[in-house]
């Protein structure tokens, strides 16, 4: 049927005789017989047709020339385009050899990685881009932080919102899913107080028990010499806060980052900030589970803006008597304490103490009795023999000393001094945490102040 479809059939006395039927065959005897009364009986003339051997010569020649010129032509379109590929390979090689900041790149990457994979986060569906892996190496383990809720004395009330309106929301939305957006974690915290009053040991103690991801925040690691560099870390900070949300952003000294916006501030600082908070509480980030976490001793310096995107604020004071009787108990938990010991009368007398004061004093008070054994004739006479055992090789851990160096006696007495010698200091009186050392220099060269109450007599 297919040869019947390459025909024309036309009855003559319909047309006129003049109209000619012509009709071309690869098959010279058709197998149908219909065809062949056509062939036999109104297509008289059959004339043979055959390639002209010229023209096929021709042909074949002209052809020839054509597809050597495009063999030609698509080689040299090859080559040009592997030359190509090869030469920007080869310069970005060369450019990323002669960047001074390439090694810190790969560094900060390895941090990254690590981070990542501590936390279960590095996988198929995570990919960071360049910025986000160098703000990721800010990511702090809840394992590397020794710090938690219970270890922090005498600020029960700030602990107790936090948990509250903080953690649990971002821990739990769905407990706090509300139509009217009411609740829900707000989009920032602020600590501010004094130095020294324990905001940022809150706020580790956040990281560590809040179950979300903390991202302790450098200023440093978002400033970049190059024009617009700044904006992308910026970017990056948020965006990689909202791939691993819920997230909590720590940004300590936050005066010093987001200092009230003046006319003589630099353009990319303004840029910045700008930045920041479009990105922080902006029109696409009402959804996200992002908190930025501020701590300051000069709240006033902060810019209103960014005030207003901290609604939750708390005011971290110095200790009361309640208080730091709270906290001495936590510091010297750990510690032997004489049977005189007392602490109403160590409270009474830190008045106007803060956090970091009274950890500072609980240290002086601990190194007084150390002090008191290694001047001593039996502390001497013991640290001249750990070091004549540490010379032997005994008590370090690895014995270097060849076998066979010590005689009989003395391999005895090493053998008997090592196991034995334990240095024991006597436990802390109240005495101790009111003298001042002698060769340490007071703050602005005085030696008055709440600690100065008599001075050392060893010295």
């Amino acid at each position: 049927m297919t040869s019947l479809a390459r025909h024309v059939f036309l009855h003559p006395s319909t047309f006129p005789s003049a109209i000619v039927v012509a009709k071309h065959t690869l098959q010279v005897e058709p197998a149908d017989p219909r065809i062949r009364s056509i062939r036999l009986g109104r297509l008289p003339t059959h004339p043979a047709s055959s390639p002209d051997p010229a023209a096929t010569s021709r042909f074949a020649s002209k052809f020839g020339k054509m597809k050597e010129v495009t063999r030609k032509m698509m080689t040299d379109v090859a080559l040009f385009a592997m030359s190509q590929v090869a030469f920007y390979y080869a310069f970005k090689y060369v450019m990323s050899s002669l960047d001074p900041n390439r090694q810190k790149r790969q560094d900060t990457k390895k941090v990254a990685d690590a981070k990542l994979g501590k936390l279960g986060l590095r996988g198929k569906d995570l990919e960071l881009n360049e910025y986000e892996e160098q703000i990721s190496a800010e990511l702090i383990l809840p394992e590397d932080i020794p710090v938690d809720f219970a270890s922090i004395g005498g600020l029960d009330g700030i602990i107790s919102s936090l948990q509250e309106s903080v953690i649990a929301p971002l821990c739990y939305p769905e407990l706090f899913a509300n139509a009217s957006g009411l609740l829900g974690a707000p989009k920032g915290v602020l600590l501010y107080g004094p130095p020294g009053t324990g905001k940022t040991m809150l706020a580790k103690a956040l990281a560590k028990e809040s179950g979300a991801t903390f991202i302790n925040m450098h200023v440093s690691t978002l400033t970049n010499k190059w024009f617009g560099e700044s904006n992308k870390l910026v970017a990056a900070l948020f965006s990689l806060a909202r791939k691993l949300q819920p997230s909590i952003i720590f940004i300590d000294e936050i005066d010093s980052f987001l200092r009230e916006r003046a006319t003589g501030d630099h353009e990319v600082t303004g840029m910045m900030k700008a930045e920041f908070m479009t990105l922080w509480d902006g029109l696409t980030s009402s959804t996200d589970r992002i908190m930025v976490l501020g701590a300051t001793n000069r709240p006033n310096d902060i810019d209103s803006a960014i005030l207003r995107r901290l609604p939750k604020r708390y005011a971290v004071s110095l200790p009361s008597a309640a208080q730091r009787e709270k906290i001495l108990s936590i510091m010297l938990s750990a510690t032997s304490l004489d049977p005189k010991f007392s602490m109403t009368e160590l409270v009474k007398r830190t008045e106007g103490y803060s956090g970091s004061d009274l950890k500072e004093l609980c240290r002086n008070a601990a190194m007084r009795p150390v002090r008191e054994f290694l001047r001593s004739k039996a502390g001497r006479e013991s640290v001249a023999e750990r070091r004549r055992l540490a010379a032997a090789g005994v008590g370090s851990g690895v014995d270097n000393t060849p076998v066979g160096t010590l005689t009989p006696s003395e391999g005895e007495v090493v053998a008997a001094a090592a196991p034995t010698s334990k240095i024991e200091s006597r436990p802390l009186r109240n005495s101790d945490f009111f003298v001042i050392d002698s060769a340490a220099t007071p703050v602005n060269g005085s030696r008055s102040g709440p600690m100065a109450v008599d001075e050392d007599p060893l010295d």
